[in-house]
């Protein structure tokens, strides 16, 4: 460690020398701006605070809370002793929240006020944590403040290859698994963005996906690596994001339907001025897009890529080559292969494989799915695609094994979905899918078959599977049928998306 190694608490120091005065991050809650070079003494005061309350180096850091800027700052100061960033999705249940933190036994947690009683309510159950923290200085754990330090920091060694974030993934088979992303990812991820974009001090990014989602991390990071400044949103709203992309002139942001057709639809009831949104990344319907472009005379970017690839396997302007998920990324090397690990013919489907800078360190603790997945030197996405003749990635769903449903940007495995139905004591059988939805691009459906003599409504299912994980993973769809088509090893699932996928009419809640 030393000579050859950048770590997130260099590039927060070199920009406080870069930097030093210029803007860093505007918290739109409530007015407050905070500069590059005081950000990094906020970080150093967080960091000798960390370090008294014997946090060291590789001990994880859990976090519960909406986008803030004390939020950024603990990312800073862990990075600063080299610990580990444990980010939890507060979209999920108490139960599942206890999972990933007990999974990533953290030695401390913070969690702002909105969710201080959740975290009371599982706190007997988290053995590792030993220091609880409020991030807005109140409630019923230990201020924020109270580590905000002012002896000088002396910085530990931390090396590129170190463990900077583990984002816990959706659950396969009933799962979670916590990917663990390095300092080098993070960089190297915010530098392809940047050599995507072409970002300056001058460009101002609209910090609106949550600091717990690789796309929200990345892209706040990415912003700061270039010296520009991150306007914080702590929770989506679409008319309060067009006021601010019109007053703070934002010029780029990252997008999961809705986002950006919500932004469309506010900035066309008022008629304001978004402009200066020259750039757009992210996933969305080919409608919203062109909408987009031709309002604001700005560019799309298409891509595709996963947690485990540090955000990105390949981008492009969706001028280029519409429908396709762009280029491969500068630095790495994209294979597509066929079940044997053997590359596949130009215009042939294969799975998606990785090699290069930009691939996680690893499941935590999970050795095998960790030989599994890395098998012959590549990261295996368990994502299909085929390269046309330009060398563009088309995106072509899903091995079976990985069956999995994005609703809105979020990943939701079916198999998880399904445990919770089969618990309702009127459910004999189901199985969950995703198909077309016009607002979130897919939604999941449940088909499923009664037990003999059993009632159940549409809206009672979906009331028991959210009240028992995440709101985002209960079907919006459901339909009751006599039976399911099978074959020798269960449900036939072809069968069962060929006769009840495709478009839906909205389950009535």
């Amino acid at each position: 460690m030393g000579l050859y190694d950048f770590s997130l608490y260099d590039l927060i120091r070199r920009n406080a020398q870069c930097y030093r005065n210029h803007p860093a991050w505007f918290e739109a809650d409530v007015g407050m701006t905070v500069t590059f070079g005081q950000f990094k003494k906020h970080v150093d005061r967080l960091a000798v605070g960390l370090q008294q309350a014997g946090i060291r180096s590789g001990d994880r850091i859990g976090v519960v809370g909406k986008n803030s800027l004390a939020f950024f700052r603990v990312y800073g100061a862990a990075a600063a002793i080299g610990a580990i960033l444990l980010p939890i999705n507060w979209r999920l249940s108490a139960d599942e929240v206890a999972f990933n933190l007990n999974d990533g036994e953290p030695v401390a947690l913070f969690a702002d006020d909105e969710f201080g009683a959740m975290v009371a309510g599982i706190r007997e159950r988290l053995h590792s944590v030993k220091h609880f923290f409020n991030l807005n200085n109140a409630g019923s754990f230990d201020a924020f403040d109270q580590l905000m330090v002012d002896t000088p920091f002396a910085a530990d060694p931390v090396g590129n290859d170190d463990g900077l974030v583990i984002i816990h993934t959706a659950a396969v088979a009933g799962r979670p698994r916590g990917a663990l992303l390095s300092h080098a990812n993070l960089l190297c991820a915010s530098l392809h963005l940047n050599h995507c974009f072409g970002l300056s001090p001058a460009d101002v990014h609209l910090n609106l996906l949550p600091l717990f989602h690789v796309g929200g991390l990345f892209m706040a990071v990415t912003a700061f690596y270039a010296g520009a400044l991150n306007v914080n949103m702590s929770k989506f709203d679409a008319d309060k994001a067009v006021d601010l992309i019109q007053s703070k002139k934002v010029s780029v942001l990252f997008d999961f339907s809705p986002i950006l057709g919500s932004i469309l639809d506010a900035q066309e009831k008022t008629g304001a001025d978004i402009s200066s949104l020259q750039s757009v990344m992210g996933l969305d319907a080919p409608e919203t897009i062109e909408r987009y472009q031709t309002v604001t005379g700005g560019c799309f970017y298409n891509m595709y890529g996963q947690t485990e690839t540090s955000c990105l396997v390949s981008m492009g302007r969706y001028d280029d080559r519409p429908g396709s998920a762009g280029r491969p990324i500068p630095l790495g090397l994209v294979d597509l292969v066929d079940e044997d690990d053997n590359p596949v013919p130009t215009d042939q489907v294969g799975e998606i494989t990785l090699k290069g800078p930009m691939v996680f360190k690893g499941y935590w603790n999970l050795d095998e799915d960790n030989a599994h997945t890395f098998r012959n030197e590549r990261h295996h996405t368990g994502d299909l695609g085929r390269f046309d003749e330009d060398g563009f990635l088309w995106y072509a769903g899903r091995k079976p094994e990985k069956e999995l449903i994005k609703p809105g940007g979020e990943n939701v495995y079916p198999a998880e979905v399904e445990k919770v139905i089969l618990d309702h004591p009127s459910v004999e059988q189901t199985m969950v899918f995703g198909v077309p939805d016009p607002k979130w691009k897919e939604g999941i459906k449940a088909v499923c078959v009664l037990k003999a003599g059993r009632t159940l409504t549409e809206k009672e299912l979906i009331e028991f599977v959210g009240s028992r994980i995440a709101g985002y993973k209960k079907p919006r769809y459901v339909q009751f049928v006599e039976s399911l088509p099978e074959t020798s090893d269960g449900i036939d699932r072809e069968a069962v998306k060929s006769r009840y996928g495709g478009e839906q009419q909205r389950t009535n809640q």
